[in-house]
């Protein structure tokens, strides 16, 4: 429904403002819930099923999703025969490549911008690999707004409009929008990247977020598509790199701890008195199973990739294999403690750890075993897995964090709003 008018001349008593106010508000929150359930529908949904499951009327139906249409914000398919009489059905679903988020990352190797439509597809990006450690935080965010720009122009030669974005970056970050407290392979504290990025880049920013948060949310929506997880599962995502990161999936939700810095995995302490890490501490988890410790610990340079290591584990590289056996080890040691406080079972590795999971795996699962209570009464206490989203998912989830957005407020985003 909409607001209420007054005539020419004549303004709103307390009263009818009131109701315009309620008026809009319910409009608000009808638009939410049919656009919901179009984008949760397994198949596109009629006019007359949205009306059905959100107990609305036909007409009011109608209505809201002609203003979603209108917005670009869905679309309709082919009409289908319903096995009723009268005309067919025209089903509608979320739209593909007309309202897209624009998901961002600046990382320690690379940094990169991700155009995703409302179905979760890629229709544009750029990444642009450097060492950005020790980097200048207004220069390598001057670099990500331009590939951000770049990416922008991509989506609009396509005919998307693109309604925000999203940072990740690899640190513990003030949600929403920073500052980002601390990023110890980059050599950044306490940066306002989101004041920095607003004179950099037109888009309005709506979230700034830890890598490994934003790479669990990916995580969840490729594992939700492939109908291997439930909105009732959860899991401890662990995204590994040259740092180490985590999230803690719970559901449909993630936990974030009261500052919103949960899951700093990577600097949870396994061997006290152990190597000292740019963090000030010594012994963190990251400077064992990192990549770049990995690949130190193996005899390689410091920059051999996750693949290079995977390929040469398999090619039975005895100093690789055993880099890889003592970074399981010490990833298993940390996770134990995290499964005896979470009470979650399954662990899925990410980013590098994903390629390289054939190795960790079996060390991972054995310090579980030896280690998490449950075990003793939960056989599945310690499921390892690799992760399903490889491809930049911080990225990803980045984009993805903005349809997010997109689908709790639609009204937002209609282009009369």
């Amino acid at each position: 429904g909409g607001g209420g008018f007054a005539a020419p001349g004549r303004r709103l008593d307390s009263g009818e403002s009131g109701l315009g106010a309620r008026q809009g508000s319910l409009r608000r929150h009808n638009l939410a819930v049919v656009y919901q359930l179009l984008a949760g529908a397994d198949e596109p949904l009629s006019r007359a099923n949205v009306a059905e499951l959100a107990g609305l009327t036909r007409a009011t139906a109608t209505s809201l999703v002609d203003q979603l249409l209108g917005a670009g914000l869905v679309e309709e398919l082919d009409a289908r025969m319903s096995g009723r009489a009268g005309r067919p059905a025209t089903p509608v679903r979320p739209a593909r490549g007309t309202v897209v988020g624009l998901g961002l990352e600046v990382n320690v190797d690379y940094l990169g911008a991700r155009a995703i439509d409302l179905t979760g597809e890629v229709i544009a990006e750029q990444v642009v690999p450097d060492d950005f450690g020790g980097s200048d935080p207004d220069q390598a965010l001057a670099a990500l707004a331009q590939a951000a720009k770049s990416v922008q122009r991509g989506a609009l030669k396509r005919g998307a409009r693109i309604v925000g974005a999203a940072l990740a970056v690899p640190g513990p970050v003030d949600r929403p929008l920073g500052p980002l407290r601390l990023a110890p392979n980059l050599g950044w504290s306490n940066v306002d990247v989101a004041a920095i990025l607003a004179r950099l880049m037109p888009v309005r920013l709506i979230r700034v977020d830890n890598e490994a948060s934003l790479a669990a949310r990916a995580e969840s929506a490729a594992r939700a598509a492939a109908a291997s997880w439930a909105p009732t599962d959860g899991f401890i995502y662990v995204s590994g790199g040259i740092g180490i990161g985590s999230a803690i999936v719970e559901g449909p939700d993630m936990y974030a701890g009261a500052h919103g810095w949960a899951g700093e995995l990577g600097h949870v302490t396994v061997y006290p008195d152990g190597r000292a890490c740019r963090c000030g501490a010594t012994g963190c988890l990251e400077q064992y199973a990192g990549r770049r410790a990995v690949a130190v610990s193996s005899g390689l340079p410091p920059t051999t990739s996750g693949a290079e290591l995977a390929n040469l584990a398999a090619a039975g590289r005895v100093p690789v294999r055993s880099a890889l056996a003592d970074a399981g080890r010490a990833l298993g040691i940390a996770l134990a403690g995290t499964v005896n406080l979470v009470d979650i079972p399954t662990v899925v590795l990410g980013g590098d750890l994903a390629v390289l999971a054939p190795y960790l795996a079996a060390p991972i699962t054995a310090e579980l075993s030896n280690r998490v209570l449950a075990s003793h009464w939960a056989p599945d206490s310690g499921a390892v897995l690799a992760a399903m989203a490889l491809d930049l998912p911080a990225m990803t989830g980045a984009g993805l964090a903005v349809v997010d957005h997109v689908a709790a407020d639609p009204a937002a985003h209609l282009l009369n709003a």
